[in-house]
């Protein structure tokens, strides 16, 4: 009898640690996922949701995800799995696509099973009702949403890595194209709103970059060296990842967001993953050239001439922290030369930046945060038309002239 207790209390201690890992597991994929930052409004509890969220037909709000009846504390792992991997609400209606379900798809069972262990298990239970969608009606009816599923969203299938393919290249497409969602951001979207690829094998259209959405673009992630990673080493784009800051550029937008509650948190061997992955695609442009530094521009300010247009806003502004050359400063200021956010075809983030400012998120291995000031109190929109263009076609940049009205609209 003796020998039977303690074996019965072994082997619930055994179930314990097991649970407790399961849990730890889900914790990591959810940080993979970057749950918290579409899940948490601002100021409000963890995964209680209550974020707005701009979507072209109006505004939806993220759902509560804590155990909590209010949340998904009745839900089964059934019910769970259909909503994460499937669209498909407790209620059977269709999901908003702003849930990445398309990717999550692709997420495999034992990764699932660790998630619903963590939400259920370690994440705190929060009561907060669910807002309604400020979208108007007919566009608020829910039915056709389960139409667009049926088009669009893809079959949930187990993950299967293509046969001889490199283990460290196949873990960075799984994050990816799946937990990591890249493509919910960085690849463009038809009119029926749709990513108009999901992996590489389904076209070049793949983290592509985007449109603009809540004033900025998801930059291209593809191997062009004007605007995509061509000009980032695996190492750079690692780091990058890691500290949101790299010898080439800063992180800005909603990426910042992505760095401080998701990728930090990985491993360096999955941050490896995913740059090792980023690196096989192609360019968009088989035309593309590496970036070639123009001397003319520094030079010229160098000498004291201002007279190309926008020249002098951008001495009185912006060369004290990115240098008339356009090199900036290592990990602190972005260079400008060459940088490819400042080349994309549509300007939307560096007008955005120039006017609204932004900050550099302190990170776990880089606690050091640096703001560059908003700067559209101070200019006309004729004035950041012109240092933006100033910036995208000095030192050998090559991106396209933006107008007055550009900015005005964008402001």
């Amino acid at each position: 009898m003796k020998n039977l207790l303690i074996a019965s209390l072994l082997l619930g201690s055994a179930a314990s640690h097991a649970d407790d890992a399961l849990i730890k597991q889900g914790q990591y994929l959810a940080r993979a996922g970057d749950c918290v930052a579409c899940h948490t409004a601002k100021d409000g509890k963890p995964f209680a949701g209550g974020l707005p969220m701009q979507t072209p037909i109006g505004t939806v709000y993220s759902t509560n995800i804590t155990p909590h009846a209010s949340g998904i504390g009745n839900y089964s792992f059934a019910d769970f799995d259909n909503a994460v991997r499937r669209g498909i609400a407790k209620d059977g209606s269709t999901l908003y696509p702003a849930m990445p379900y398309p990717s999550y798809a692709r997420v495999s069972d034992a990764d699932m099973q660790a998630l619903y262990a963590y939400f259920m298990h370690g994440v705190a239970p929060v009561e907060q009702a669910n807002k309604p969608t400020d979208i108007p009606w007919p566009l608020s009816m829910r039915w056709p949403l389960s139409i667009w599923r049926g088009l669009f969203a893809p079959e949930v299938k187990a993950w299967q890595a293509p046969s001889g393919a490199d283990p460290v290249v196949s873990r960075g497409a799984y994050l990816v194209e799946g937990l990591g969602h890249c493509g919910a951001c960085h690849t463009p979207r038809a009119l029926t709103m749709q990513e108009k690829a999901l992996s590489p094998a389904d076209g070049e259209q793949f983290l592509a970059g985007s449109a603009p959405l809540e004033g900025w673009i998801a930059k291209s992630l593809r191997g062009d060296h004007k605007d995509g990673l061509g000009s980032w080493s695996e190492e750079q784009l690692v780091q990058f990842l890691k500290t949101g800051r790299s010898d080439r550029s800063a992180v800005f937008g909603g990426m910042s967001d992505v760095v401080e509650h998701s990728l930090q948190h990985l491993s360096d061997d999955d941050l490896t993953a995913i740059a090792r992955y980023l690196k096989t695609l192609p360019p968009s442009n088989p035309d593309d050239q590496p970036h070639a530094y123009d001397q003319q521009v520094a030079d010229a300010l160098w000498k004291g001439d201002d007279s190309k247009a926008g020249a002098s806003v951008y001495i009185d502004n912006c060369a004290a922290c990115h240098r008339t050359d356009g090199h900036g400063y290592t990990r602190v200021f972005p260079a400008l030369a060459g940088n490819p956010v400042v080349q994309t075809a549509d300007a939307t983030s560096l007008i955005h930046i120039v006017l609204a400012g932004g900050t550099l998120p302190a990170t776990h291995t880089t606690p050091s945060k640096f703001t560059m000031p908003a700067f559209g109190w101070r200019l006309s929109d004729q004035e950041v038309a012109d240092v933006v263009n100033f910036i995208r076609t000095s030192w050998g940049n090559q991106g396209a002239k933006v107008s007055a009205k550009d900015v005005k609209d964008l402001r």
